[in-house]
Order: structure tokens, then sequence, then C-alpha cells
């Protein structure tokens, strides 16, 4: 093995064992020049299971992640990407309830309000694409810098409008 290669294995191993999500996303472009497909799949899969460490904590102590906390944003980041990757790939009743917990997970209202959108389109059985082309703003989310959709077209308020009367009718 290279020692380029080496050398970033042992980087990784080190943030993984201080559970250092935050360093792991450091590392991630790194690790994209030097590892092949099997390994820049289990950096991904540790990267998921610490953040799902860290939820699981968070849930059982009853608090909420705080987004200027790098370790509680980086955390934040990879279970985003975990739901979205749900999302992506059809399973949409996963991603709501992920999307669901995430939008009571920090201490952000920006991004709780963001998650509920998400969440209320995905429970609407809205798939990916159409949320993308619909209903999120992406260029908008882009100019923002944000790491998740943070940005509505009119459509997002009419999805909350119609959410809003389900509720009240039940």
């Amino acid at each position: 093995m290279p020692k380029k290669a080496e050398d970033l294995k042992e980087e990784v191993l080190k943030a993984q064992e201080n559970a250092d999500i935050a360093s792991l996303y450091v590392l991630e472009q790194k690790a994209h020049e030097v590892f092949d497909e099997d390994t820049l799949y289990g950096f991904y899969a540790n990267i998921l299971d610490l953040a799902l460490e860290k939820l699981a904590d968070t849930l059982e102590s009853h608090k909420k992640m705080d987004m200027s906390e790098v370790q509680d944003f980086a955390t934040t980041r990879a279970l985003y990407e975990y739901a979205i990757e749900h999302y992506s790939a059809g399973d949409i009743k996963d991603a709501s309830a992920l999307f669901e917990v995430l939008s009571g997970l920090t201490n952000d209202e920006a991004f709780s309000s963001a998650l509920k959108l998400h969440w209320i389109a995905s429970a609407e059985g809205i798939t990916l694409d159409d949320f993308l082309e619909k209903i999120a703003d992406v260029e908008k989310t882009q100019d923002s810098g944000t790491f998740y959709i943070s940005a509505f077209t009119n459509e997002a308020q009419n999805l909350l409008d119609k959410s809003k009367l389900e509720d009240k009718s039940i």
C-alpha cells in the first residue's frame, strides 16, 4: 500500500477512535483522492455509524444538538446525508421518518423549518426529483452555502398550508 494511503488510513483511524466526525469530513477530499471504492464506502459507513451513535446519545439525554458546536454540526450533516440517500433511493417512508427526527434534533430554527418541509413533502409521497424540481430552490440553496436544502419555492408554502389543513381535520 502506498505511503500516502497508509498515512491517510492512520489519520482516519485516529479520528474514528476519537469519534471525531468533523475531522473525518476534513479528510473527505483526501479520501476521494487516495482510497478505492470499497475503502471509500467503509469511510462513509464509519461516519454514519458515529453519527447514529451520537444521535442515540442525544435522544437518550433529551437534549438538542448545538449547531454551533463542530461535532454536532458534523453529526447533523451526516444524518441529513443519510436521510437524503434514503430519499434518493426511493425509500420515502424511511427518509420521512429521518426528516421528522432531524426536524426536532437541533437548536437551529432555520434547519428545523427546512427539515419540516422535507418531512412533509416525503410524508406526502413526493419523490426527491419532484421535491428538487417543484419545492426546493436549489440555486438559492447553493448561494446560501448550507449543507442542506434551505431555500424553497412558493410551492413549499402551498405544501405547508395543505399540511396545516390536514392537521386541523384530524
